[in-house]
């Protein structure tokens, strides 16, 4: 069975190199870095162009080291279905009315089967306020739904290990 597959939205190399320091943004960064430098060899990555785009618009500072963390994974292509999806999300009100944000992650994973959609992005992804809805909508679309989740979900490997303190 091949390993998980997972899709690296925006906010993974973005807070890898996150250097503020107040405490909530080191913890995301402390986190996205043990789980980028010491789990992710447990599955196969993969991004997408949309990320790649929205790094180089991002802020200056370290952006060629954000870039550089995503520069070897697969991208996965953005197919002419995937922007039906994005417009089925929109007006169902599932993401904000951002075509080129939220709402064409969650449309790329669904459409690409990936297992997981790691982001930091708790307000519209990784909100489980928000997953049954997502759940409907893909069913509805006859679309697969991936996992959303953070780094700290996935630390710790696989069933009974612990994450290290």
């Amino acid at each position: 069975m091949p390993a998980p597959l997972v899709y690296i939205e925006t906010t993974i190399p973005s807070f890898y190199h996150d250097v503020r320091t107040s405490p909530d943004i080191v913890a995301r960064r402390d986190w996205t870095r043990r789980w980028w430098d010491a789990e992710r060899h447990r599955y196969r990555l993969a991004s997408s162009e949309a990320v790649v785009d929205e790094l180089e618009r991002g802020i200056a500072e370290h952006a060629e080291a954000r870039l550089e963390l995503v520069a070897a994974l697969p991208l996965l292509p953005i197919e002419p279905a995937i922007a039906q999806i994005v417009a089925a999300y929109i007006r169902h009100q599932l993401m904000p009315a951002n075509p080129a944000g939220d709402a064409l992650h969650l449309a790329l994973t669904s459409y690409h089967k990936c297992d997981f959609l790691l982001t930091w992005n708790c307000l519209h992804l990784a909100n489980a306020n928000k997953f049954g809805h997502i759940r409907r909508v893909n069913t509805m679309l006859g679309l697969f739904t991936p996992t959303i989740v953070t780094p700290l979900e996935l630390l710790g490997g696989s069933d009974g290990d612990e994450p290290a303190p």
